[in-house]
């Protein structure tokens, strides 16, 4: 069982490592641009093998695409960067030719496999990629929500000095400062996480989700990587253990939500067909009011997107 992830970059290189050592599939495939990235990345994930114990093979290549064949599942990071100031749309022009290019290279080779997209503006760069592959939309897909729900389980674990693992949590929208986290449906051990904190504390923590990756990017000078690198590979492992599990992802509506012909974050059933059913939650007028806005901000992207298209 083989697992490609495209772009050797931080985010690449950290969801190789992680798919790697949790020992999802046989081999992990890293392809990149750069000369030599992708390989020396590959070779010294791979020498953390006997220290972490694991046998997962790691190869890198350059832009040679004949070795991801017969991936069965693809996740494309590539694409510039986040730079300080610098808005997810900014980079709308740029990174769809790009995913464009990886798709149609990736579809070529590996032509049922199963896409995960990583690369931003998010929600766009899925429905790029989606576009270009041809597939069922059942089988492309965007990583936000995990990670979204990760910086607001780990902002509450802080605010309530307890373990992230005891948090269950659910956002919906777009990737970004339009997204909708739940906390109706933000539980601690079963317990509504309102009946744990106060209102304003939980809004902080609601605001401070909304613009995560703005403030790593603020500190660093670049976007994020551990977080959305194993969110990345969480999603992978979902499919290729037919896992079955519950994740907020980007997904394509048809539908569902009062949505039609857009890409957005909803509960999804994760496993080995992809995305098998859409959660559809009872939202009040306010949640989908919150959804609505999101939906219609992500749109605007998109209808950017048909026009270089056209």
């Amino acid at each position: 069982m083989k697992v490609t992830v495209v772009g050797a970059g931080n985010v690449g290189a950290t969801c190789a490592n992680v798919i790697a050592q949790k020992e999802l599939v046989n081999e992990v495939i890293l392809v990149d641009i750069k000369e030599g990235t992708a390989e020396g990345k590959s070779l010294d994930i791979w020498q953390t093998s006997g220290i972490n114990n694991y046998d997962t093979r790691v190869k890198g290549v350059t832009n040679d695409y004949t070795s991801t064949a017969n991936s069965e599942v693809v996740v494309i990071t590539s694409g510039l960067p986040r730079k300080p100031g610098m808005s997810r749309d900014d980079l709308i022009s740029t990174n769809a030719e790009i995913v464009k290019s990886v798709t149609e290279n990736v579809i070529k080779h590996s032509p049922d496999t199963i896409l995960i997209v990583v690369s931003n503006p998010l929600d766009v760069m899925t429905y790029c990629a989606y576009i270009n592959s041809k597939l069922p939309s059942t089988k492309v897909m965007g990583m936000a929500g995990i990670l979204d729900t990760a910086r607001y389980r780990a902002f509450l674990a802080d605010a309530l000095n307890c373990s992230p693992k005891d948090i269950q949590a659910m956002l919906l929208g777009g990737h970004g400062d339009t997204m909708v986290p739940l906390p109706r449906y933000t539980t601690v051990s079963g317990i509504p996480v309102t009946e744990l904190i106060d209102n304003s504390k939980l809004n902080a923590i609601v605001d401070r989700t909304k613009k995560g990756g703005g403030e790593l990017v603020a500190l660093m000078g670049t976007s994020a990587w551990y977080a959305p690198g194993a969110a990345a590979a969480q999603m992978v492992e979902s499919i290729v253990k037919d896992q079955k599990r519950i994740f907020p992802v980007c997904a394509w509506l048809n539908g569902e939500y009062g949505q039609k012909e857009i890409y957005l974050g909803v509960p999804v059933v994760l496993g080995k067909n992809g995305i098998e059913k859409i959660i559809e939650l009872k939202l009040n007028n306010d949640e989908m009011k919150l959804l609505n806005d999101s939906a219609k901000a992500v749109k605007e992207v998109m209808d950017v997107l048909d026009k270089l298209n056209k």
